[in-house]
This record gives structure tokens, sequence and C-alpha cells, in this order.
């Protein structure tokens, strides 16, 4: 018999909302299968069982607010999958170990027998409870085609009160965006406090990477073309492979260098607020398979799907603010990392080329090392290499 516990998915995270059972005591499940929804300050998260058995108990029970490492449910173990739980997704690998018994992880999506499982927020599905609508009947408007409050008072008929309903969602999403906000600035004022920071930053000529990139993309339908961020990652994680000590954690008061690449990727969101899902092994992969897993992740972070393990394990986490017209970023580490890379906005300068001057375009990119594990050398060389394998798109 084994315990399912509620998974930290975070250094900052302490407690969680049960949000939604996908299994029923009976049921059996199979190690990385999704069989709960929590909801924490970073959104709804879908958190996986890490071995094989059948649902013997449920002890917690939906809108329960628990800590980190309460037995959610318990597990008779062996057998195989039948029941509610789906066989987990293609390219999703099933050799992963489990961690520690001391050491819960969240864990994967698996969608419900028949088909994808329908996305709906808690507050919308305790709606349709109270409305006598099925939520599986509904026809969802938001990200992703997530059925939203609006959605159910619709389904619901004209004697809905859709004008409360409208106001009701508008209060969570601000409520949520400020718990969020909490989130973030805890980790932030822990940061600050916790970590000394050095900062370095470099002006990176990305010419002949994005006209590699536009060659490219040019053969390609649309659906398969890449973006430079795909580049980028790349290029940081090339560059951890000659300069190591960015890439790990500090623990039990000393830095623990690790050997596998997993990028944390600053996403910010529509409602507000930023989430950080995780890019595993950068190193190892094409940029057709990071460009898919990208989107992949882009989508889910900003629809309130994603896996809680997407949330977990990233050695250094990447930003960019680009988008916004930001030249330079100064980024803070997110414990327990060690550096982070924040890149800014590709502009036009003049630049000698060959004794002459061109307009060529033009990407700041700026480090954040814990200099407990690392120095200014060391981040210098760190940025350089980030610098040089962007000459060299064709080989990222």
């Amino acid at each position: 018999m084994s315990e399912f516990r509620l998974p930290s998915l975070g250094a900052d995270m302490k407690d969680a909302t049960l949000r939604e059972w996908f299994v029923e005591p009976g049921d059996t499940v199979t190690k990385g299968d999704s069989i709960a929804a929590v909801e924490t300050d970073k959104g709804i998260i879908d958190i996986e069982v890490f071995e094989s058995g059948t649902v013997k108990e449920i002890l917690v029970q939906p809108d329960e607010k628990v800590p980190v490492g309460t037995v959610l449910a318990t597990i008779r173990s062996g057998g195989k999958t039948q029941g509610h739980a789906e066989p987990r997704k293609a390219g999703v690998s099933e050799d992963k170990q489990a961690p520690p018994e001391d050491m819960p992880r969240a864990l994967n999506i698996q969608p419900p027998p028949g088909g994808e499982r329908k996305r709906i927020s808690p507050a919308a599905r305790k709606r349709a409870r109270e409305l006598s609508v099925d939520p599986e009947n509904i026809v969802g408007t938001g990200p992703g085609g997530a059925v939203t409050l609006e959605d159910v008072a619709s389904s619901a008929g004209p004697a809905a009160p859709t004008g409360t309903v409208a106001g009701t969602a508008e209060k969570q999403a601000e409520a949520a965006a400020s718990s969020m906000r909490r989130a973030i600035a805890a980790a932030v004022v822990r940061s600050n406090r916790e970590i000394p920071h050095y900062y370095l930053s470099t002006s990176i000529d990305l010419t002949p990477a994005l006209t590699w990139l536009e060659q490219q993309n040019a053969e390609r339908p649309l659906p398969l073309r890449l973006v430079y961020a795909i580049l980028l990652l790349k290029a940081v994680a090339g560059a951890l492979q000659k300069v190591p000590e960015m890439n790990g954690f500090f623990m039990d008061d000393a830095a623990q260098v690790k050997d596998d690449v997993h990028v944390g990727v600053a996403i910010s969101l529509r409602s507000g607020g930023l989430l950080v899902p995780t890019l595993r092994d950068v190193h190892r992969k094409n940029p057709d398979e990071l460009m898919a897993e990208f989107s992949d992740l882009v989508n889910r972070a900003r629809s309130g799907h994603l896996r809680g393990s997407e949330l977990q394990d990233a050695t250094i986490t990447v930003t960019s603010l680009g988008e916004q017209g930001v030249d330079t970023v100064f980024p803070i580490i997110y414990p327990p990392q060690l550096a982070i890379v924040g890149f800014g906005s590709i502009v036009e300068r003049v630049r000698p080329v060959n004794r002459a001057p061109q307009v060529r375009r033009v990407i700041n990119a700026s480090l954040a090392a814990d200099h407990r594990a690392s120095d200014g050398h060391r981040g210098a060389l760190f940025l350089a290499e980030i610098d040089r394998l962007l000459q060299e798109p064709e080989r990222l």
C-alpha cells in the first residue's frame, strides 16, 4: 500500500486546494497517470502518480486546502492500467524514475477514456453543478476551448443570472492574479535576501542566426516554422556544456552542478502574472523538437493546463522581454537555481564587419548568477560562448 501525497510544485509552495479527482476508489492507474487537479498560486495543476496500482481510498475531497505532503489518497500497488487511466502520451519518457519518498513531485496530464478531459475552471465547474448543467455538453469559448463561467451561464438558459456570473468571473481572475503576484513577490524577496547576485551583459550580433532562420522557414509550412527563441535556448544549453557552473542548484550550503540541462522558460499570462514551466533535456533535442514542446507549453500555460512536473526541476531559467521593447533585462535568480539569462529586444545597430560599417540585428544578453557557485570571469566566458554559438546557427 502506498500513499499519494500532495507534491511540492516549487520552493515557495506551502499548500494547495484540491479541486478535482479524475479517478474513484477501485480505478486502476499506472505510473505517470494524472489523477487529480490542485489549485496553487500558479494556477490549476494536474498531479500524477509514480507507481501503478489500484486506488483504494480518497482522503481529501474537492475544495479542501491542505499543506504540501498531505496524503491525498492511498493506492494498492500492482496491476495494469484499465479503468479511468490512459497510457502515457507519446513523447513522454516511460523510464523516468520515481522520486524518493521524501521528495514528492508532480506529474503528467492524461485524458479520461474517450478523449481529452474537458477544460473547465473550478469556479465554472461549481457553477455548472449549481445550475444542473453537465460540463461535458458545454462548448468552451475560453483559451484552448476551456469552459468559462459565461459559457456555463449561456448553456443554462436565460434564467441564469449572467450578470452575476460575469462579475464573479472577473473577481476570480483578479484574485488569481493577485495571489500569483504575492507568490512571485515572495520568491523575489527570498532570492534577494539569500543569493549574492552578480550581473553581466553583452551585445550579440544575431544577424547570422536570423538569416539562417529566415532561410529555413522559407522552406517550411507555417506550422513547422521556428521562432528565434528556440535558437537562444539552444545556445544557452550549449554554453552550459562549456561553463557548467551556471547549471544546477544551491542546496545544503553547496552548489550542486547538474549535467542535464532543463531550462525554465518564463511565460507571461494574459490575465497577469508569470509561470516558468520547464523544457527538459534542451541540450539533447534539435530545434524542431524544442519548437513543438515550446509551443505546447506556452499554449497550455496560458490556458491553465500545465502538468505539475513541468513546473519542477529547471536547472536554469531564461526570460525575454523583447516583445515589450526592452533593450536589456536584469533578471533575478529563481531559488535554488544558480543563474538566470535574460534577452532583450532585437534592434538594428551599425557595427564594423570586415572593417566596414554595416547595419546588423543585435540583441542584448544578460546574466544574473550566484557568486557562491561562480564568478564574473566564468560568467563572461558563458556569455561569450552563447555569442559564439549564435554565429553558427546551423550547428545548434
